[in-house]
């Protein structure tokens, strides 16, 4: 990346083909008033409508204006990743093009992320959805919130800006749908992540993309990112300390039946509890097993050379 461009626009695409030439008209107009270089890049993620068709008719309109196209439906976290590392700018602005965010919160959050932020995100404070998205994506923000340690009302708002730094950062965790989680992601990699009211308008054409199955798979793709993040680099501070307590457990289990056998004798073998005591030794090794395993994997990474990013010289 350069830094030559001050502001770059990255714009998942999937099946928005009568949305994107009024998102076009909405938006430059508000960069060009901005008075900084910039660009606007489209990633197709799969479209099966005419939406390419009508990004290249739209290319020869506009100025500063790209977009690539996969062959297939990879979805979000993948076009977002690609959109970061087409992108240029020292400010890229992540939204979605369903004409659900309005381009004129753009220069709110540039304003926002000047004071003191590396990354600010979008809430919708005032949504104009059905319950059915509301009232799961109100539960899944606040177990997000209590998880993560980062109070946001809405880590699901397509609106957001990122400093280049925290784009290149977040690169390896965008797979899957973990895209959602970016903000805790910054945090926990020690950005300053803020919050801004948004505009938000009503779905006009097309329909969400979205389930309420996401609400689980939101849920399970929150324990990945934890673990991914918290314990990448000391595996055995987890895997350790199950295998400690289920090895405790099953000493604490097997201790209480030999008791019983040199007190009143003839203890079968086949006892359950002498089974679980077993068992959970078993697993305790097993879980320790895993953490050493864990820790070598980290411990050769670290001697691979990486390293953190330095924030700051004097």
């Amino acid at each position: 990346m350069t830094s030559e461009v001050f502001l770059t626009v990255v714009v998942p695409v999937y099946n928005e083909e009568e949305s994107l030439p009024h998102l076009c008209s909405q938006l430059y107009p508000v960069l060009e008033s901005l008075e900084k270089t910039f660009e606007v890049i489209f990633v197709d993620d799969g479209s099966t409508d005419g939406s390419f068709e009508t990004l290249k008719s739209l290319s020869s309109k506009y100025l500063n204006f790209r977009a690539v196209r996969f062959r297939r439906n990879c979805r979000k976290a993948s076009a977002l990743s690609t959109g970061f590392k087409e992108a240029n700018g020292e400010l890229v602005v992540t939204m979605d093009a369903d004409l659900q965010d309005d381009p004129q919160e753009i220069p709110r959050l540039i304003d926002a992320l000047s004071v003191k932020y590396d990354v600010v995100s979008g809430w919708k404070k005032k949504r104009h959805d059905p319950l059915s998205k509301i009232i799961p994506s109100r539960l899944f923000n606040f177990i997000t919130s209590l998880v993560s340690g980062i109070r946001l009302h809405d880590f699901n708002c397509g609106l957001k800006i990122y400093r280049r730094d925290v784009c290149e950062d977040v690169l390896p965790y965008l797979y899957g749908e973990l895209y959602r989680f970016l903000p805790a992601i910054a945090h926990w990699e020690g950005y300053r992540v803020g919050e801004i009211p948004v505009q938000h308008h009503p779905r006009k054409y097309g329909y969400s993309k979205f389930g309420t199955k996401r609400l689980l798979n939101g849920f399970l793709d929150l324990m990945t990112i934890t673990f991914i993040i918290r314990f990448m680099n000391t595996p055995m501070h987890i895997f350790g300390s199950l295998g400690l307590l289920s090895t405790v457990g099953g000493f604490a289990i097997c201790s209480y039946i030999a008791l019983i056998y040199f007190d009143y004798g003839n203890i079968q073998s086949r006892h359950p509890l002498l089974l679980l005591g077993i068992l959970l030794i078993i697993v305790g090794i097993q879980f320790f097993s895993t953490g050493l395993l864990g820790d070598m994997l980290a411990s050769s990474k670290e001697r691979g050379g990486n390293s953190p990013r330095i924030a700051e010289r004097i």
